[in-house]
């Protein structure tokens, strides 16, 4: 089974609701068996465009779990922090399986 990742990029507009985000968003991962990877940490724009949001990368256990995360209960009551406080834009990344490598 592979690894899921979701990866996000954030730039917060009210810093003092996102932090009832960023306060419920864990549980509600490690709920579903997730782990953060990378929660908007020092970087660097390789190439392209100069990139000024915050990154997240969170893996899952698998597909089904990430969105069991995004739909669930725990990340719904975290999420109504989020809105109208950050811009946001979120993907769902399928990793390679490692069984076969």
């Amino acid at each position: 089974m592979s690894k899921a990742y979701l990866i996000a990029r954030i730039r917060v507009t009210d810093p003092d609701a996102y932090r009832g985000y960023i306060a419920r968003t864990p549980a509600a991962v490690a709920e579903q068996g997730g782990r953060f990877l990378v929660r908007a940490g020092e970087f660097a724009t390789l190439e392209g465009p100069a990139e000024d949001r915050r990154i997240v990368v969170i893996e899952f256990p698998s597909r089904a779990a990430l969105d069991a995360f995004w739909t669930g209960a725990a990340y719904a009551e975290a999420k109504r922090f989020r809105l109208g406080a950050a811009e946001f834009e979120a993907i769902a990344v399928t990793g390679v399986d490692d069984t076969t490598a």
